[in-house]
């Protein structure tokens, strides 16, 4: 037996999140209780014979003080002890080892293509399905199950969040919307929220987020340091990141917002050039700044990498192979890509450089169709 423990969160986050004056006291008293169990309130004992009998505690997850972890079980009617052969812990990444996804973007025409390709292979993408609307320069989440497109232009600016499937291949669905009309903005993706960062009309400073677990409007949660649109987003476990950006003279920062407690971000580094119309890619311990667009009016190929774990400068540690901006990144658990792009010209060209060295990167595929201003970030 296999017990997920980010599946129990997420429906007991489900249940409180449809709550209402209608929802009986019983219930509601047992989310509170099973919520304070999760959380260490009261799920940790000091022997066997002090866990309760009682039968709403079936499914609660506990630790006696000897380190014996035990689930009680709806089958035996009991704390059955779990080991490390019969239960597994998942930690929340990032990452993705399956597939990375582009969205939408110019060709010149708008587009609605989401596009699939192979992490474990290098393949040409393939076409998997489509937009609710056409629609370029939108920002990309991804939770463990579905990828997220939000915002962009269709030319008119939109405020759609759109969800797709990451277990088959099928169209997006209208899910909620964004606080306002937003383009060129930034996306980051913690465990359970989606982020929108920065982004256009004017140059906005707000951070907002949207639920992964049910379909909702998103909320304002902070704000950048400065307001910037066309910027590249990055997610550590712990911390969204922002880097680049515009207006001219383009930007040089990295901005970094907690997780966990919703607030302001900070000014953590700066990129070795600064540039608009980056991507962004994530490994578990570094995040990296892909092309661009410089001051001096010049597409660059400048692969940038700054590290979670200290607030610090970012370092140039290779190139991509075609200098363009306007392109998107994703990220699997070893390589770093870049999909798309202006370099000038629609381009096709899909990037992938490793996580374990700094290096160049190597042409692996094309998207279906050449296009730039693409939505990305998306990965399972």
């Amino acid at each position: 037996m296999a017990v997920d423990l980010s599946l129990i969160i997420a429906d007991l986050e489900n249940k409180i999140a449809a709550a209402d004056s209608n929802t009986p006291v019983l219930d509601l008293l047992q989310m509170v209780t099973a919520a304070e169990r999760l959380t260490g309130g009261s799920n940790v004992y000091d022997s066997a014979g002090l866990l309760p009998t009682e039968s709403e505690y079936i499914g609660t997850i506990a630790m006696t003080a000897d380190g014996t972890i035990r689930l009680y079980s709806g089958e035996s009617g009991g704390w059955d002890t779990l080991d490390s052969s019969t239960y597994t812990i998942l930690v929340h990444s990032f990452q993705g080892s399956v597939s990375g996804y582009s969205s939408g973007g110019r060709t010149p025409a708008t587009s609605d293509v989401i596009d699939k390709f192979p992490f474990s292979t290098d393949a040409n993408a393939t076409d998997v399905g489509n937009l609710t609307v056409a629609r370029f320069s939108g920002s990309g989440q991804s939770s463990s199950v579905s990828g997220y497109t939000s915002g962009g232009q269709t030319p008119a600016i939109s405020d759609v969040i759109d969800k797709f499937p990451f277990a088959t291949d099928g169209n997006a669905t209208d899910v909620g919307d964004l606080l306002a009309v937003r383009t060129q903005a930034s996306g980051q993706s913690s465990e359970f929220y989606g982020y929108v960062s920065g982004g256009t009309p004017g140059f906005t400073n707000v951070i907002q987020k949207f639920s992964f677990s049910v379909d909702e409007n998103s909320t304002d949660v902070g704000d950048l340091v400065s307001g910037e649109i066309q910027l590249a987003g990055q997610s550590s476990s712990d911390n969204g990141y922002t880097s680049g950006g515009a207006p001219a003279p383009y930007s040089n920062v990295i901005q970094k917002f907690s997780f966990t407690v919703d607030g302001n971000a900070t000014d953590v580094g700066d990129l070795t050039v600064g540039r608009s119309n980056v991507s962004g890619q994530s490994s578990d311990v570094s995040g990296y700044t892909s092309g661009g667009y410089s001051p001096s009016y010049q597409a660059v190929n400048i692969i940038d990498k700054f590290p979670f774990a200290s607030d610090a400068n970012a370092t140039d540690v290779g190139d991509i192979t075609v200098a363009r901006y306007a392109m998107v990144g994703q990220s699997s658990t070893a390589n770093g890509y870049t999909s798309g792009g202006f370099a000038p010209g629609s381009s096709d060209v899909i990037d992938k450089f490793p996580f374990a060295t700094d290096t160049n990167a190597a042409d692996v595929g094309n998207l279906t169709v050449a296009r730039y201003y693409i939505s990305g970030g998306h990965q399972v």
